[in-house]
């Protein structure tokens, strides 16, 4: 791979942005069972192995990413000189002295070749620079290769979310303390 910089991201890339494919393909799933017992409620969440890979639509409206990215806190983006090859973004909150990463996106093309750890890496200097405490990051529980990297880079699960994307899925959160 090219030599590889993580940068602020510019108007000048939003289009190319947009245009990454924000699908992904799995073959594991956390699955979720509720315990609704008479005092008291269990959840609890395992690891399934699907019985072939399935394809995953990305669960917002790529058509206003744009829009929701000038809220955030920070978009920064990988890149070499030819190409953007993905990028994440981070909101301040909404817990005091956190910092919430919402999208980590990544180039079809290169996956799986260190551009989500980087990006992973930037975030956390950026929130750690900006007096953020903590980093958490927001995944679908059907994004098992996220899971793994979230877990893999030290997160550890902290909630969930049911029926949280547009499409009724449940949201997982994982923490990072930053030191």
């Amino acid at each position: 791979m090219e030599i590889l910089s993580i940068r602020k991201a510019n108007s000048s890339d939003i289009p190319a942005l947009m245009a990454l494919d924000h699908g992904y393909s799995t073959d594991h799933v956390w699955q979720m069972a509720v315990d609704n017992g008479q005092e008291q409620v269990g959840v609890t969440f395992r690891e399934v192995h699907l019985p072939r890979p399935m394809r995953v639509t990305y669960p917002r409206d790529p058509q206003r990413l744009a829009d929701e990215w000038t809220l955030y806190a920070k978009l920064l983006v990988a890149a070499t000189e030819e190409d953007l090859l993905g990028y994440v973004t981070i909101i301040e909150g909404p817990a005091i002295e956190s910092g919430w990463i919402t999208d980590l996106v990544v180039s079809l093309r290169c996956r799986r070749q260190g551009v989500a750890s980087r990006l992973l890496q930037a975030a956390r200097d950026w929130c750690r620079d900006n007096g953020m405490r903590r980093m958490f990051i927001e995944l679908q529980s059907k994004n098992y290769p996220a899971i793994c990297l979230a877990r893999r880079y030290g997160f550890v699960f902290a909630g969930y979310s049911d029926h949280y994307y547009p499409e009724q899925d449940i949201a997982l959160f994982f923490s990072l303390e930053l030191h």
